[in-house]
């Protein structure tokens, strides 16, 4: 006996067994009144099952994943066989029309979850998310770049400590995996609050459209879909060994002036390795930076132009076989 499809309403549309609809999120009103609204593409398939939701452009200027998700759609990807996908291409509508990180008000939308309904226009943003979308969904994957002209190798963020998360990084399989502790504010931390599983993606830098980052990023998504059975398309994606980095930090310049990398983004570097060099103009000054540990390096700061203090390279160490079977025991 087939059970009966329950009924699922979101946007206060109810979505069919089979049926897909493009919505509105209604967040925030311009100056005229007119309203601002975040399209929300839904696909439900005719049996019920997990609810993902895919989601991008959390900063208007991070395109790589808005990319991701619009081939995903494009292809037809986000129509699943049981189940429920919600795709989010832009989610700060603001930021993509400015081609600016942050939102009109100045905040970090990524730092005002979960909001509140007359709160900042970031804070209603996060509010209204919060309340129409996070409650009807079980997964959530976030498409992010680097900032401020830093390189992020294709990578998963979660916390180690979540043995279901960690998981569901390593069937998404990208290049590296890296713990990464809640942030207060974040979205990240206000799912996790609401019991909901999300992963962040980070690839690829600002204002740009990289071809092996969105390929990674759909990659990973086809095999996070297939993982919850929501594709029956046997697909050979591969299978890498990603990296673990558990411990990492942010290598800064030492002073002001030109930089240069003398390393690639995602290199193996052993306790000091010359990663990169900073110079004045006036050839008065060369400064060389040193790797201060044994890992990888998974972002570069790609600025020709540094101060002191800027972050220019993420470097983090390889997390032993014994270390990962300890977190999953």
């Amino acid at each position: 006996m087939i059970s009966k499809a329950k009924k699922f309403v979101i946007l206060n549309q109810e979505i069919a067994p089979g049926k897909g609809a493009q919505l509105n999120l209604e967040v925030a009103h311009l100056h005229t009144h007119t309203p601002v609204q975040v399209p929300v593409i839904v696909e439900r398939a005719n049996e019920d099952g997990p609810v993902v939701l895919l989601m991008a452009g959390m900063h208007g200027d991070e395109i790589n994943g808005m990319e991701i998700i619009r081939r995903i759609i494009r292809k037809g990807y986000n129509k699943p066989v049981i189940g429920t996908i919600i795709c989010i291409p832009v989610f700060n509508i603001f930021g993509f029309l400015n081609v600016m990180r942050v939102l009109p008000d100045g905040r970090d939308l990524n730092r005002c979850f979960p909001g509140t309904k007359n709160g900042s226009l970031a804070s209603q943003f996060a509010y209204h998310f919060m309340k129409e979308i996070a409650p009807k969904v079980d997964y959530v994957i976030d498409f992010h770049t680097g900032s401020a002209k830093r390189n992020n190798m294709a990578q998963i963020r979660c916390v180690f400590k979540d043995t279901e998360s960690l998981e569901l990084a390593r069937i998404f399989n990208p290049p590296f995996i890296i713990h990464s502790s809640y942030i207060p504010k974040s979205i990240r931390e206000s799912m996790n609050k609401k019991g909901k599983k999300i992963l962040l993606f980070e690839g690829g830098k600002t204002d740009s459209i990289e071809d092996q980052i969105v390929n990674e990023g759909i990659d990973g998504v086809k095999r996070f879909l297939t993982h919850l059975n929501m594709r029956n398309v046997k697909e050979n994606l591969g299978n890498r060994d990603s990296i673990f980095i558990k411990d990492h930090k942010w290598l800064r310049a030492p002073n002001s002036g030109m930089f240069q990398s003398l390393v690639k983004n995602g290199e193996e570097v052993e306790v000091g390795k010359v990663l990169g060099i900073v110079t004045d103009p006036f050839g008065l000054i060369e400064k060389k930076v040193k790797s201060t540990l044994a890992g990888y390096v998974f972002c570069v700061n790609e600025a020709p132009v540094v101060n002191k203090g800027d972050a220019i390279f993420h470097i983090g160490s390889k997390m032993t076989p014994r270390e990962y079977e300890l977190i999953e025991n």
